[in-house]
């Protein structure tokens, strides 16, 4: 099922998701899309995924190196560096926590309104 999801929502768990996606292998921008999409997040226009990569590299969490293709020209390929390493294990404890606390809510609100309605 396709789900909508706000983009400034996206923007800030992207960078996340995709260190996860690169410390178990690196791989190019388009790779890496084609793995984000199979895990049910195909809205993600091509667009914001290679500044996200810049941005990344920039930041040293990442490195992009050039290596040769066999389906054409040379492609570069991310790989995670150890400052991504820490920035994931950082990514994972802050949604972890995030998400127990919306579910906690989510969960309240719930049973507040099974409670009204019975």
């Amino acid at each position: 099922m396709k789900q909508n999801i706000s983009s400034q929502m996206l923007k800030g768990i992207l960078q996340g998701v995709m260190l996860i996606i690169l410390e178990k292998k690196s791989d190019y921008g388009y790779g890496i899309s084609k793995q984000i999409n199979r895990y049910g997040l195909s809205d993600i226009p091509k667009g914001t995924i290679y500044p996200l990569l810049t941005t990344m590299e920039k930041r040293g969490l990442v490195e992009g190196k050039m290596k040769p293709s066999l389906e054409g020209p040379d492609r570069k390929y991310y790989f995670i560096t150890v400052a991504g390493v820490q920035a994931k294990k950082d990514f994972i404890n802050e949604w972890q926590f995030l998400a127990g606390a919306v579910n906690q809510l989510i969960d309240e609100g719930e049973n507040n309104d099974n409670k009204r309605n019975n």
